[in-house]
């Protein structure tokens, strides 16, 4: 019970320090974090769409991949997503009180606060799904660290999302998913040298 408690504040802390660097430091910036999240912002720059939601409807097609396949991962991650998602939609109004930062500096804050949310869930076993989840079932299959799968992925979002907007973006983008992959890494280097 104890250690379902833990894992449960461990959601809520991790959760709560992603939206608040996508939601105050990323966004008033239009810049991107890459994956699952990446993507939803996309949609939400180019249509309006809630972040938080699409993210949600976007990583369905992963839970089901999961749920056949790495059902422990399923079960960790479920309440991550839903949590995550949530608090990401939740802290929208932030990013009307974005600080007058440099956008590089901005989006170096940005990307640690968010590689430091999926970092502690990924420490605790659970994560906010999407390509986080994925990343975790690719990087126990490939023996590689969680931090590395999800810079793969993030940089394939990421350079998609500089495409469709500016050079700006992919830069600034580029600078945070390197941040997010780097905060990811000291967070899971230990949990990934005891198994």
């Amino acid at each position: 019970m104890n250690e379902l408690i833990k894992k449960g504040i461990v959601i809520i802390i991790g959760s709560a320090c992603l939206a608040f660097g996508i939601n105050f430091f990323l966004v008033p910036d239009h810049v991107l974090d890459g994956g699952v999240i990446g993507i939803g912002l996309i949609f939400h720059y180019l249509w309006g769409l809630q972040t938080g939601l699409s993210i949600l409807l976007l990583s369905i097609p992963i839970f089901l991949i999961a749920w056949f396949n790495y059902r422990t991962y399923f079960y960790n991650s479920l309440h991550g997503l839903l949590i995550s998602s949530f608090f990401i939609d939740l802290f929208y109004w932030l990013r009307h009180f974005h600080l007058s930062l440099d956008p590089a500096i901005s989006s170096m804050i940005g990307g640690a606060f968010v590689g430091g949310g999926i970092g502690l869930m990924l420490r605790y076993q659970t994560s906010t799904g999407g390509t986080d989840l994925l990343a975790q079932m690719l990087a126990d299959f490939l023996k590689i660290n969680v931090g590395i799968a999800i810079f793969a992925i993030d940089l394939g979002v990421v350079l998609s999302g500089g495409l469709l907007f500016s050079s700006q973006t992919l830069l600034l983008s580029a600078i945070t998913i390197l941040v997010v992959a780097m905060t990811t890494m000291l967070f899971t280097t230990r949990m990934t040298l005891k198994n």
